[in-house]
């Protein structure tokens, strides 16, 4: 760790102990709400001992003052692993989304005998030359630029930019809810005491230490990729997979760079069918 005094990690479980456990890492800005309950509930009832947590600087997780984050995506693999010892447990399915995706592969390669199989939902292979790949959509560029602008310490201002971001990420197969997104964000909002600590993630590096080592990854890997999302384009997932021997790739029809519930029943019973072969 880079920090001195670890931070203060806080997680919720669902299901029974006894069951294989599932680690879920969240991404950017977001808190293990994101992760929605039902969900996980879901995933509980077919079996699994489900896992959500806070990421530091998000929810209710340690914050650092906001421009300098005093921590690397190094340290947030090792956050995982604390959470997986707070719980008693010595290795677990990790499953992560978007950034929290490039944290899970860190976790799996950082601590692989702490990992039995990975899940890496919406988010891009790292440490590996991605230039080539489809960048991100020019209306999500454009949308994401005028982040710069807004007051992050402004609550209305906040979450007004919030609702724009997630419908600028949803699903084009799905109707997109947006009175039930405005809610849950301003609960999460409240929840959290703000976001401006949470924009610390845009900051964060990485060491070169990971640089070209995606196959030495053993944990059994499962790739599941919206196949419209607007911030990482599905061929990132694809090259995800190609990069890992033995990957699975699941494309979401339409998926976006979200978790809708319309596409809860694919995503839960590919992430079940993954866990049960490994």
């Amino acid at each position: 760790m880079t920090t001195i005094n670890r931070p203060e990690i806080i997680s919720e479980a669902f299901g029974d102990p006894e069951n294989p456990p599932l680690l879920l890492i969240m991404g950017a800005m977001a808190s293990m709400l994101w992760w929605p309950e039902a969900l996980c509930r879901k995933l509980a009832d077919a079996g699994l001992y489900v896992i959500r947590y806070d990421n530091r600087d998000a929810g209710r997780s340690t914050k650092y003052p906001p421009g300098e984050p005093p921590y690397t995506f190094d340290d947030m693999a090792d956050d995982a692993i604390g959470v997986l010892d707070s719980h008693g447990i010595g290795k677990a399915h990790v499953a992560g989304m978007s950034m929290g995706g490039m944290i899970a592969q860190r976790v799996a390669l950082r601590h692989p005998s702490r990992v039995a199989s990975l899940i890496v939902i919406s988010s891009s292979p790292m440490g590996m030359d991605t230039s080539h790949l489809p960048h991100m959509s020019d209306a999500y560029a454009e949308h994401s630029a005028e982040g710069a602008g807004v007051d992050w310490s402004d609550r209305g201002q906040v979450i007004d930019f919030m609702v724009r971001d997630t419908r600028a990420i949803a699903s084009t197969a799905h109707p997109f809810d947006e009175a039930g997104m405005r809610d849950f964000i301003e609960r999460d909002y409240d929840r959290s005491g703000g976001f401006l600590s949470a924009t610390n993630h845009f900051l964060l590096k990485g060491s070169d230490e990971w640089n070209g080592r995606l196959r030495e990854m053993t944990a059994p890997l499962l790739v599941i990729h919206g196949t419209t999302d607007p911030i990482f384009p599905v061929e990132h997932g694809e090259a995800l997979a190609k990069a890992v021997a033995g990957a699975k790739l699941l494309r979401v029809e339409g998926g976006g760079h979200e978790l809708h519930p319309q596409d809860w029943p694919a995503i839960a019973d590919a992430i079940v069918a993954h866990i049960r072969s490994n």
